[in-house]
C-alpha cells in the first residue's frame, strides 16, 4: 500500500478537491474531538491538507504521519510537523497528546494495534476522532462498472457496530458515533480521471482484465453529472 499511495501522491489533491464537503467533515472532527487549540497527531495524513487545517484555523499543534514517503514530502511543503511513520507503531513517547486523528483511514490499517497505539500516546483524558466510510450507505457511484468492487468496498469498510467494539476492546470509553450523509455530483470529465488514475485504493485489487472492462463500459455509459451520496461514519471516544 506504500508505493500504491507514493503513486498517488502528485495528484492526490487535484483528484480529491478540498470542497464544502471536506470542510463540513473538518468542522464535525475539530467539535467532536476537541481539536481547538490541542496537541493532535494525525495517523495517514496523506498530502497533510488535514492537518495543515487544524493548525491554520484551529490552531491545533498538529504532528503527522503516513508510511508513504510521497505524502509526507507534500505534508512537509504545506509547513507541517510530519515524518515518515506507520499507524500500527507511533514514532512518538506515550501520553503526549490530546487527540489522535484519522480520516479515511481505519480500512487501510491493522485497527486493533492502531487503537493501542493511539490509547498509549494520548494523554488521561485524551480523544481519538475518526472519520470513515460508512459501509450501510449506498454502494460507491464508479461501483456498477466493476463488478466485484461493491463488495470489495463492503469488505474493507468496517461497521459502526465493529468500530466500536474495537475501540471498547483496546480500552476506549464513551464511544460515540455520529453518521454525515453529503449528496453531491462529479462531471463525466471528472468522474473518468478519477477511474483513469485509479485514484481510489480499491481499483488496486481488481484484476487488470476487470478494471479495463470497467474503464471502457464507463468510457461509453457516463452521463454528463455523475450524482452520488457519500455516507461518513463519525466517532469520538476517550482514553
Amino acid at each position: 500500500m506504500t508505493e500504491a499511495f507514493d503513486r498517488r501522491a502528485e495528484r492526490y489533491d487535484e483528484l480529491r478537491p478540498i470542497d464544502d464537503d471536506w470542510w463540513e467533515v473538518y468542522d464535525a472532527l475539530v467539535r467532536l474531538g476537541e481539536l481547538r487549540g490541542a496537541r493532535v497527531v494525525e495517523l495517514g495524513c496523506g498530502t497533510g491538507q488535514l492537518a495543515h487545517a487544524l493548525e491554520e484555523r484551529a490552531f491545533a499543534r498538529v504532528w503527522a504521519v503516513d508510511p508513504s514517503p510521497a505524502m509526507i514530502e507534500r505534508t512537509k511543503a504545506l509547513g507541517v510537523n510530519a515524518r515518515v511513520g506507520r499507524a500500527e507503531l507511533i514514532p512518538f513517547k506515550a501520553g503526549w497528546f490530546d487527540a489522535v486523528v484519522m480520516r479515511l483511514v481505519v480500512h487501510l490499517v491493522a485497527r486493533p494495534v492502531v487503537f493501542a497505539q493511539a490509547r498509549r500516546v494520548l494523554a488521561q483524558g485524551g480523544r481519538v476522532v475518526i472519520a470513515a466510510a460508512d459501509p450501510a450507505g449506498s454502494e460507491p457511484w464508479y461501483g456498477p462498472y466493476f463488478p466485484s468492487l461493491p463488495a470489495l468496498e463492503q469488505q474493507r469498510r468496517p461497521a459502526a457496530e465493529t468500530l466500536q467494539h474495537e475501540l471498547t476492546d483496546a480500552g476506549f470509553a464513551d464511544v460515540r458515533v455520529e453518521r454525515l450523509a453529503q449528496p453531491g455530483h462529479l462531471s463525466r470529465e471528472h468522474a473518468l480521471d478519477v477511474i483513469r488514475a485509479r485514484a481510489y485504493s480499491t481499483f488496486d485489487f481488481l484484476s487488470d482484465e476487470e478494471y479495463r472492462a470497467g474503464l471502457a463500459r464507463a468510457e461509453a455509459e457516463l452521463p454528463a453529472q455523475v450524482e452520488h451520496t457519500f455516507h461518513w461514519l463519525l466517532l469520538r471516544a476517550t482514553r
